[in-house]
């Protein structure tokens, strides 16, 4: 087994080319597609992602702290049992999710395309999320890879060697197929763990204490991710599909700073961070926040920068004004990721601290605020009103986060526990 210095080398090294991978695909996709396919590519992606946090109802905060607080030979009845749980809320959600065809946000020509995404998807998503909660990173990146890199550059090749290929229909179909291979390996390690407590029957009770503490979690996730969604169409309604095709282009880029976080920082300081307050052990709880600071700060500030200089030259070689011309978006998405990276170092500490609605609040909240500032702003700046919204929206949010993980600190009486 690595180190832990190579182990989060090699990691970082997959999520980087994850995210080369998913950026080679974006840019071929302005490259090679009209921005009208470009944009309905940047909706599909958008509600897939927003789709499967109402598949999975926000179970996993409630799941991932049990399972770490549980002996490993438990481990597989309380994966069973989430299974159960999902099962009923595909039978639930799965239908209703059609009316994002019947209200005309998405054409009926890629509904086939669009359920199979979101069950694939969400099934990865739940695996990754396993594997690190049990301490496997490394094949949570390689599932992350198979998921949502090797797929993306397949298609990047694809598109550049055979013309007839370039169309979403090839993107949906490689990406089902990455998905799918990310289920079956990380599913074959979920397969491989003690099977002896699934003598026991279905813990219907422990469901039903994680559907009651994980609603309110889900309310606020939605309302978060929604920010995520509806960006995306309102961005579309205002300006029109080029300019929605450029905001998909940027906020993949942009995003891609939160998404190199989540594999070289979160991944390896939150489960600490749960264990040190579960056991008291404050030396570690307070070492692991301030790592989180101030890895979140630099990487986070690193990235940004790094891409504020490369789009220049990318610009050129995809020589398209329709992207050029919105290139100030680019900035404003850079920095309103980044203060969203920020707010998680105090979320982080909460969840921890099993302080949810210190996480909760903040995300309706933060909703809110968008839904308003959007309005406000867009009869001034109809393309800019989106991202300036997003600065707002996230910079509220970080310092209402911050407030609220101070405040509950002094609160349980650990009042040393500081990431300053």
């Amino acid at each position: 087994m690595p180190s832990l210095p190579v182990l989060k080398l090699i990691n970082v090294g997959l999520r980087g080319s994850t995210l080369v991978s998913k950026f080679s695909l974006l840019f071929f996709l302005a490259y090679f597609l009209e921005p009208s396919s470009v944009a309905l590519y940047g909706l599909v992606a958008a509600t897939v992602a927003y789709s499967i946090y109402g598949l999975g109802f926000d179970f996993y905060s409630y799941s991932t702290r049990e399972l770490l607080g549980t002996a490993s030979g438990q481990w597989m009845r309380l994966i069973r049992d989430q299974g159960v749980f999902f099962v009923l809320m595909y039978i639930l959600v799965l239908p209703l999710l059609l009316l994002v065809f019947v209200l005309g946000f998405l054409p009926w020509s890629i509904v086939l395309w669009f359920m199979i995404l979101v069950v694939l998807e969400h099934l990865a998503q739940e695996i990754n999320r396993l594997l690190i909660a049990m301490g496997h990173q490394l094949l949570a990146s390689i599932v992350l890879f198979l998921r949502s890199g090797v797929w993306a550059a397949l298609v990047a090749l694809v598109f550049w060697c055979v013309p007839s290929t370039r169309s979403l229909d090839t993107v949906f179909l490689f990406w089902c197929l990455g998905a799918g291979l990310a289920c079956g390996l990380g599913g074959a390690k979920l397969l491989s763990l003690d099977k002896k407590s699934l003598k026991k029957p279905v813990d219907w009770r422990w469901i039903k204490r994680g559907v009651v503490v994980a609603v309110p979690l889900l309310i606020a996730t939605l309302s978060i991710r929604g920010v995520f969604t509806i960006d995306r169409y309102w961005m579309g309604a205002l300006s029109g599909d080029g300019a929605l095709a450029a905001y998909v282009l940027y906020a993949g880029i942009a995003n891609a700073i939160m998404s190199f976080l989540d594999a070289g920082v979160f991944v390896f300081l939150y489960p600490k961070l749960v264990s040190a307050f579960k056991s008291g052990d404050q030396r570690l709880y307070r070492k692991s926040m301030k790592a989180l600071l101030l890895q979140t700060v630099w990487v986070s500030l690193a990235l940004a920068v790094l891409a504020g200089l490369l789009i220049y030259p990318l610009l050129m070689i995809l020589d398209k004004p329709v992207y050029s011309d919105y290139l100030p978006v680019l900035y404003l998405m850079l920095f309103a990721i980044t203060l969203n990276a920020l707010s998680m170092v105090p979320h982080y500490g909460m969840y921890a601290m099993s302080y949810d609605r210190g996480i909760i609040v903040p995300h309706i909240v933060a909703m809110l605020v968008f839904l308003s500032t959007v309005v406000a702003l867009s009869s001034w700046w109809t393309v800019y009103a989106v991202p300036l919204a997003l600065i707002i929206t996230f910079g509220g949010l970080l310092l209402h986060k911050t407030w609220l993980y101070h405040r509950y600190k002094k609160k349980v009486g650990s009042a040393d526990f500081c990431f300053s």
